[in-house]
């Protein structure tokens, strides 16, 4: 009888990259074991797969020095089920990071034997440095530019990086992780508190410039950072690149150190039961770290050293693509009707703007690249509710390099370009931008509007069509053998973008 996995069909859908052979990362922390399956190694990461099982491979192994029989038992299981998932989704390649529980186990080379018997693949146990660096890495590929210091808090150690220039300097490492802190401090996050401290003393965060901003990268912080989302009735429930000032937030934290517990705070049930009681040792750590390193806000990443020693391993080419528009290229093939049209569109734009004198940013240029690419993915879905899909589609995706008030504008541009000026379908993201997003939303989506019914989605049309002033009224130019689509329906569309643009009158003109 053939086994299920064994079959020779190839069971990958449509829906996906045509070619891509997938990419994992078997991460070995000291909390969890984790498998994440990306649909190709690429600039921009798309996961298909994620899962952990929590094995707590750091318990009671600054006092031991080894790993625990029942945790490595444990984490053998999963492994085991992590291989299989591996070879039923045809991983192309698979790498096995093992971090700081395995590094200091004296009994780390049974374990690491064995996990190689099942994964057939050799097992790389990053250095306190190596760990670092890749961290850092990860905070890169997910927040191009990002300045300032990483810290990747995990089980068993925590780790800084400098990031300057996109590189990563000053890498160190620290025996602060939550379960060894948890176990150190005899359970008590206040005595973890005084612990981090004084090992805080003598790192690189003491002689950093005041006012800077820290990047977080750990389950326990992501869990942390969705506890104070919900506290704060923050409207985008999305732990990537969440910015809140450091004051709020060792204020969040030490209130959790003081109570020692999860249970009055608003979304505690969102944590699960492994990571509940390790959150007040990540808030004693963070609450220390912004102390210590005098910065002015935190950045939670939800990109760390799995992605982060992907990226390491790109070409410099790859490296420099933009994981924002790579993400937008891939949705537009996969969801639209024709991602030909989606080009047509941002030159279509681009001479719209060119021919009023509208300057724009790189930032700006980059938001609307990424909106033409969007602005047909919800096609298939019902006519009533296009708009409110496509919102859903840009706001919670898993697109990278693109941060909370980018999210809002592309969300606002999406229900523009289905609903029209007056929907109402983004307006709960509104607060995470300014006026200014806003209006220009507005704008690129109603110039959206103007051009989908001239051309159904299809390439072709708009390279012929073009814009220019007269005056203060805005005139679109037909060629003769288009003349028949200055209809009712454009003269509409085009009327309500003039208002929004702001231009005194509009008009067709043919030839």
């Amino acid at each position: 009888m053939t086994q299920f996995w064994g079959v020779d069909a190839d069971p990958t859908a449509q829906g996906r990259i045509k070619g891509a052979r997938p990419v994992a990362v078997l991460d070995i922390g000291s909390n969890s074991v984790r498998l994440v399956v990306y649909e190709r190694h690429a600039r921009a990461l798309t996961p298909l797969y994620n899962e952990k099982a929590s094995c707590a491979l750091g318990r009671g192994i600054a006092k031991t020095g080894k790993l625990s029989a029942p945790s490595m038992a444990q984490a053998i299981d999963a492994i085991k089920r992590f291989a299989l998932v591996a070879k039923m989704m045809r991983v192309g390649k698979i790498y096995l990071l093992a971090t700081s529980a395995v590094r200091a186990a004296s009994n780390r080379d049974e374990f690491v034997a064995d996990v190689e018997k099942i994964m057939e693949t050799p097992v790389r146990v990053l250095s306190g440095e190596e760990e670092a660096h890749y961290a850092a890495l990860g905070v890169v590929a997910g927040i191009p530019g990002f300045a300032g210091i990483v810290g990747d808090l995990g089980g068993g150690s925590l780790e800084f990086s400098a990031i300057v220039g996109g590189t990563d300097t000053a890498g160190e490492s620290f025996e602060l992780g939550v379960i060894r802190l948890q176990d150190d401090s005899d359970g008590s996050p206040q005595k973890a508190s005084e612990i981090v401290r004084k090992a805080l003393s003598r790192s690189i965060l003491a002689q950093t410039e005041p006012g800077g901003q820290f990047a977080a990268i750990g389950g326990t912080w992501r869990s942390l950072a969705k506890l104070h989302q919900t506290q704060t009735k923050y409207p985008l429930q999305m732990v990537q690149d969440y910015v809140v000032k450091a004051r709020d937030m060792i204020a969040f934290c030490e209130e959790i150190v003081a109570e020692d517990l999860l249970k009055s705070y608003p979304g505690a049930n969102l944590v699960s039961n492994s990571r509940r009681e390790l959150v007040p040792f990540g808030a004693a750590v963070l609450a220390e770290i912004l102390k210590t390193g005098r910065f002015s806000s935190v950045v939670f990443s939800a990109l760390g050293v799995r992605e982060g020693y992907l990226f390491g391993i790109l070409d410099d080419r790859e490296r420099a693509i933009d994981p924002l528009i790579q993400g937008a290229e891939e949705l537009s093939v996969l969801r639209s009707r024709s991602p030909a049209h989606a080009n047509d569109l941002i030159d279509f734009t681009t001479q719209y703007l060119e021919a009023v004198g509208r300057d724009e940013t790189p930032e700006e240029r980059r938001l609307r690249i990424v909106a033409a690419l969007l602005a047909d993915i919800g096609w298939r879905s019902h006519p009533d509710y296009r708009g409110a899909q496509s919102v859903d589609a840009v706001a919670y995706g898993s697109l990278t390099g693109v941060d909370h008030p980018s999210r809002s504008f592309l969300a606002q541009t999406m229900a523009v370009r289905y609903d029209g000026l007056k929907s109402k379908e983004a307006n709960g993201l509104v607060s995470l931008g300014n006026p200014s997003l806003t209006a220009r939303a507005r704008l690129i989506g109603a110039l959206f509007r103007v051009a989908y019914p001239m051309t159904a989605a299809m390439p072709g049309i708009l390279s012929r069509i073009r814009f220019s002033l007269d005056g203060a009224a805005l005139v679109l130019h037909l060629p003769s053998d288009l003349a028949f689509l200055a209809g009712d329906h454009l003269r509409n569309r085009l009327r309500q973008f003039s208002e929004v643009a702001g231009h005194s009158e509009s008009r067709v003109e043919i030839g």
